[in-house]
């Protein structure tokens, strides 16, 4: 019972979304915009990739938010949404909403300037883990108000923990930061001298920033360590009962750490995740449902 109501609501969404246009600036292997092309998959929208030369960044010239990723939504006018957790929140009320009307949800997002704890100006987004049911059923899309809350809270957890521990991981030794840098220039936007040129120096230089990465975030010696611990305290938080956090069906929090844990495939640091914590099954089946979904875009 729990997935059907889900699964119901997933089906209208789909059919609801024809008329939505979507285009994302990324970098490939930025966790972040892995987690919007997981969501994206899994619900079955079409979207158009442009990547971002991450040295240059003439594609997002147009923006004055610098970062990626960012998701061009039209479905009538043009609307920019930024930051990750923002966009799938915002999606995700678009495809629940009545009306469908994109330029209206963003408005449940406004942006907010702050400053960090060195002084520096930084943008954030308030309700950003919030999916606005707009007077809906709340049972419709989520089994119980605790389920909701707790979606939310590990898509935080997710934000603020998870993803800090992607780069200490994969730049954990010089040859693991050839490894990552090997991959990044493969699959990224560069030219031959920036790729030569982000391969090496960047490798080395993420090296030694990974160290002060792991002292910011109070790491261990071994970070894995700190990786294995937060996978398997995941796997712990879906428990046995029940296949994903959102029951039968993967929910926003499940497309969220299935998207961060993705960018480390092919790197020694997920091969080692995979063999020392219990997160294959639920990994493998976040995979399938994952390409089921993008199978059946529209």
């Amino acid at each position: 019972m729990e997935g059907s109501c889900t699964q119901i609501a997933e089906k209208k969404q789909q059919d609801s979304s024809v008329h939505l246009s979507l285009t994302l600036y990324q970098y490939k292997t930025c966790p972040f915009c892995s987690k919007v092309r997981a969501f994206l998959d899994f619900h079955s929208l079409p979207y158009e990739i442009v990547e971002v030369n991450p040295i240059l960044r003439k594609e997002i010239t147009f923006s004055s938010y610098r970062k990626v990723p960012i998701l061009i939504g039209e479905n009538g006018e043009k609307v920019q949404i930024n930051d990750s957790s923002v966009i799938i929140s915002a999606i995700k009320t678009y495809l629940v909403s009545r009306d469908k009307n994109l330029n209206k949800v963003i408005l449940y997002y406004p942006e907010m300037k702050t400053k960090d704890e060195k002084g520096k100006e930084i943008t954030e987004y308030n309700n950003k883990y919030w999916v606005m049911l707009e007077g809906l059923d709340e049972h419709q899309y989520y089994p119980s108000t605790e389920a909701r809350k707790e979606e939310m809270k590990w898509r935080k957890w997710v934000d603020d923990w998870l993803v800090h521990l992607i780069s200490p991981n994969v730049y954990r030794t010089p040859g693991e930061a050839l490894q990552s840098f090997d991959y990044i220039v493969r699959e990224g936007k560069f030219s031959t001298f920036e790729g030569f040129f982000a391969k090496y120096f960047g490798a080395a230089a993420m090296f030694f920033i990974s160290k002060r990465l792991k002292s910011r975030h109070k790491l261990h010696d071994d970070v894995r360590q700190d990786l294995y611990k937060a996978v398997d305290e995941w796997v712990a938080a879906v428990g046995k009962h029940r296949p994903f956090m959102g029951g039968n069906v993967p929910n926003l929090a499940d497309l969220a750490v299935y998207g961060v844990l993705r960018v480390m495939e092919g790197l020694e640091a997920f091969s080692d995740m995979m063999a020392n914590t219990k997160i294959e099954p639920w990994y493998q089946s976040m995979e399938e449902n994952v390409r089921k979904g993008k199978e059946n875009e529209q």
